[in-house]
């Protein structure tokens, strides 16, 4: 048998017939080719009369030019060495091979010439591209216009049916009317705020801040007004007050500037409405009406209108203005609700010690208001804004509920006067202490004990005598009482109507000097 015929199968003999007590086995199936496909023949089969892999050295592309020569290194390191010519290098004969001779390339195979055109084994054989495959006339394509379109072909490509589709519509129209629905309601909501025969007030360009408003008060006003900031260590407080004079004068509370009247390292500074800052002294102080006067070193300082506080009635309109809470420049509105309201006033750790012959407002007056000055319809001063009453207490910590009381300027503007002059005020004194009574007929101050040498010991005064009027003034208590001797200036003479054991007296009284 042939080297080159195939064997039996394994099983068989030589005549492909089963071996006795052997299986039968099948022989392998042939190699199934399919037919190649003639377009992917033109395009990628071999050209006519080519056999090989690639085209005859006629149509092969022309070598590449070379290129610019490499640099001098890479030349000494990967160039042939000087006087060799061959291509490539040849390895060296070790005695196994039988070496090739110098003009035979490399990549023969030594058994004829024509081994050495093989592009297969020629590195030096170039890539190149067939000639183009000839173009083929194609049938023009059909202009006929084709079939129509429905439209739920075209929307949804016949992927809905008919039936699907109109109650899609039908759901569609019915969210259509519910909106309709509700953008009447909704409409006829908003029409009734926009009634045409509705009346409807008339806005009219007017001037808004006029002579004598609120805002064109607080605007002459508000400069005048200070706010002083006091510290003691690491404790401060605030107040306010009003200038007075043009040399910087400023009218305060007692209470506002006594902490820090004698702690040597204590500060007391006057802020101004626009910010500026001065150091403040004091000049002097009164705590018998809680009146004090600082002064500061500022230059042609904005200086309040002083009124009068005896032309006012209740009723008037005033604004109180100052820093409470240390909001500088706060202005509030009210009216008078009373006049000649006797008020004793808790000095808390201070040495204030007054009854003060009040006016009393609603306008919002808190802590930091004190000292601030109280303002009438014209701008003027009619009063030092000094205490409230609250309902945590008579000390003001819970704040205005309406009940502010106020020095009248009238007095006020005398102290004023005779503590810069003389930096202290002596005050009328009539020697008594007294306690309010009250009966069926009559209210007044009843003595509970005459001061040795005193003016009321002098006039006869004695204890148990119950003082119903001094001057022209009806006295209903002893905090009243204190006040009207107050008002009045040392040595002067006063009538003082008192009932004694049931009988009316009139007595009149030189009064002394504290």
């Amino acid at each position: 048998m042939s080297d080159d015929a195939p064997g039996p199968v394994p099983g068989t003999d030589e005549t492909g017939t089963a071996a006795a007590g052997v299986p039968p086995r099948l022989a392998p199936r042939p190699l199934e080719r399919p037919a190649v496909d003639p377009d992917a023949e033109a395009a990628f089969g071999r050209p006519a009369g080519t056999d090989g892999g690639f085209q005859p050295a006629a149509f092969r592309a022309a070598p590449a030019p070379a290129g610019p020569p490499p640099p001098t290194a890479l030349a000494y390191a990967f160039g042939r060495p000087d006087g060799v010519s061959v291509p490539l290098q040849r390895p060296p004969s070790n005695g196994t091979r039988t070496a090739r001779p110098d003009d035979e390339p490399l990549w023969a195979d030594g058994s004829d010439g024509a081994a050495t055109a093989d592009p297969w084994r020629d590195p030096a054989s170039h890539a190149g591209l067939a000639p183009p495959v000839p173009e083929q006339a194609s049938a023009p394509p059909d202009a006929s216009e084709g079939a129509r379109l429905s439209t739920r072909e075209l929307l949804f490509g016949r992927r809905v049916q008919p039936r699907a589709l109109v109650t899609l519509g039908l759901i569609a129209l019915l969210i259509g009317a519910a909106g309709g629905v509700v953008g009447r309601v909704t409409a006829e909501g908003a029409a009734a705020l926009t009634e045409p025969d509705a009346t409807i007030t008339q806005a009219t360009e007017a001037k808004e801040r006029p002579p004598g408003s609120v805002a064109d008060i607080a605007a002459r006003t508000v400069p005048a007004v200070v706010s002083l900031e006091l510290r003691v260590g690491d404790e401060g407080g605030t107040g306010s007050g009003v200038v007075i004079d043009p040399a910087g004068y400023v009218l305060t509370n007692n209470h506002v500037v006594a902490p820090v009247a004698e702690v040597p390292d204590a500060q007391l500074e006057a802020i101004f409405h626009d910010g500026t800052r001065a150091k403040a002294t004091i000049v002097g102080r009164d705590p018998k009406t809680d009146l004090a006067v600082v002064k500061v070193a500022v230059a042609n300082p904005v200086v309040a209108q002083i009124g009068s506080s005896s032309s006012l009635a209740v009723g008037d309109a005033v604004l109180a203005i100052g820093s409470p809470l240390g909001l500088v420049g706060t202005v509030t509105t009210g009216i008078v609700s009373a006049l000649d309201r006797p008020v004793p006033l808790d000095g808390g750790e201070t040495d204030t010690n007054a009854v003060i012959d009040a006016i009393q407002t609603d306008a919002a007056i808190n802590p930091g208001n004190s000292g601030g000055p109280l303002v009438d319809s014209t701008g003027a001063v009619v009063g030092i804004n000094t205490a409230i009453r609250s309902i945590g207490g008579g000390g003001g910590e819970g704040g205005s509920i309406g009940l502010g009381f106020a020095i009248p300027i009238d007095d006020a503007r005398r102290i004023a006067e005779e503590l810069i002059r003389a930096g202290s005020v002596k005050h009328a004194e009539l020697g008594v202490n007294a306690r309010s009574v009250a009966d069926d007929t009559t209210d007044g101050a009843q003595v509970q004990n005459v001061r040795q040498g005193g003016a009321a010991a002098a006039a006869g005064i004695v204890e148990g005598d119950v003082i119903t009027r001094v001057g022209d003034r009806q006295i209903a208590g002893a905090d009243e009482l204190i006040v009207a001797v107050r008002e009045r200036r040392p040595g002067e003479s006063v009538p003082i109507d008192l009932i004694r054991d049931g009988r009316p007296l009139t007595i009149t009284v030189v009064l002394g000097s504290d």
